[in-house]
């Protein structure tokens, strides 16, 4: 069944509320439940270096928005720039990976995102698909770095495993 145009601008609204909540709160898992089905598969693509797969709510509470949100990330913030409805319950967001403070011109410390994502007939996420430019993020956290906005623990369980992974698969074929 196809859901209306309303229908999915809410659901994504009540997505991008929640994100919003999570961002203040950093609890990355109390709206899973209301917001995607039961069976979803959300898989984010680290730029060919990891991709992370989570079937299932459990799953979700256990990757994307428990291990992977709750450690690090605090004084992050994930706004939306725009929602694009699609045909056959699909919706396009576009956002923001906010990391805290500003640069001294004012301007944000942050790199766009994108999620491609299918609604189910209860207007639940059935299946979501994160994509964003991982070399533009690992420069946008040595800036951080540098400015003194870094968590250690950031850059311990997620910044330096992942330079090793885009060094690993940039010296290939040398």
């Amino acid at each position: 069944m196809a859901l209306s145009d309303a229908t999915l601008r809410a659901t994504a609204q009540q997505l991008i509320d929640a994100h919003a909540e999570a961002s203040r709160s950093n609890e990355w898992t109390f709206f899973v439940d209301a917001l995607y089905a039961r069976d979803c598969i959300y898989t984010c693509e680290y730029a060919g270096v990891m991709e992370v797969t989570a079937r299932g709510i459990d799953e979700i509470k256990a990757t994307h928005y428990g291990r992977d949100m709750q450690v690090g990330w605090e004084g992050w913030t994930f706004p939306y720039e725009g929602v694009y409805v699609g045909s056959d319950n699909r919706l396009v967001t576009h956002w923001l990976n906010r990391g805290p403070g500003q640069r001294p011109d004012g301007s944000h410390y942050q790199t766009p995102g994108i999620s491609f994502i299918t609604l189910d007939d209860d207007a639940r996420i059935a299946r979501q698909f994160d994509m964003f430019d991982l070399a533009h993020q690992m420069h946008l956290c040595d800036e951080l770095e540098d400015a003194g906005l870094l968590s250690p623990q950031l850059k311990e369980s997620w910044v330096l495993p992942m330079k090793a992974r885009l060094e690993a698969q940039l010296a290939r074929h040398r």
